[in-house]
């Protein structure tokens, strides 16, 4: 079974951890990219729907860029996928929620449900601070400032 996990989301959780390791000051675009190794224009789009669900918050001016939106350890990944592509599993773009196949393949629907179902849980049982080296774990802790 092939499962697409997309760049939106794969830049998205590296900029969170990265934003995670060093609370301390804002973190811009440029230097989050230059470290992840993401396209910087790709990544400011990703910024902006991770702004736009609270996810991080941004300061504007020299002294400006981006923190965590909230603590690292209660962000899930879950949080991050629907930020940024909205569902966890589609097909062929549908949510599979109303999904529905006749004859001898209607048991199918159910089987891509379950799939959805057990990535979804372990997407929300995952954090952003559990993907932190140990060392950086204990300031993720803490709700940023």
């Amino acid at each position: 079974m092939l499962m697409h996990i997309s760049a939106k989301a794969d830049y998205a959780v590296r900029a969170l951890v990265e934003l995670a390791c060093d609370t301390a000051r804002p973190l811009t675009c440029e230097a989050i990219a230059s470290s992840q190794g993401i396209p910087f224009r790709f990544l400011k789009s990703v910024v902006g729907d991770l702004r736009r669900a609270g996810l991080v918050r941004s300061q504007r001016g020299c002294e400006g860029g981006y923190w965590l939106g909230r603590a690292a350890g209660q962000i899930t990944l879950l949080d991050v996928v629907r930020a940024v592509d909205g569902e966890v599993i589609t097909l062929r773009g549908e949510p599979l929620a109303a999904l529905a196949y006749p004859g001898p393949a209607d048991g199918l629907p159910a089987v891509w449900r379950e799939v959805e179902q057990r990535a979804t849980d372990l997407l929300s049982a995952t954090t952003v601070a559990g993907l932190l080296p140990a060392a950086a774990r204990p300031a993720a802790v803490a709700a940023p400032a």
